[in-house]
């Protein structure tokens, strides 16, 4: 699983929060290999994060998508 979500995390499409969410730890953390592996372990755990609640409550909510 944690392979499946790190992959997903790879690859966000532009304009989602979970690729604001990269971009942010990115600059926070460097744009060294290590950063980057770091980066992804972070928005991997996110996505199991909203998969969980998802599972749990039917539905998947971000503040994002509540907003629009």
């Amino acid at each position: 699983m944690r392979w499946a979500t790190v992959e997903a995390a790879q690859r966000q499409a532009q304009g989602t929060k979970l690729r604001a969410d990269f971009a942010r730890i990115t600059a926070n953390h460097g744009d060294t290999p290590g950063a980057r592996k770091v980066t992804r372990v972070a928005v991997a755990r996110k996505i199991v994060t909203l998969v969980y609640y998802g599972l749990r409550d039917g539905t998947i909510r971000s503040r994002a998508i509540e907003a629009t």
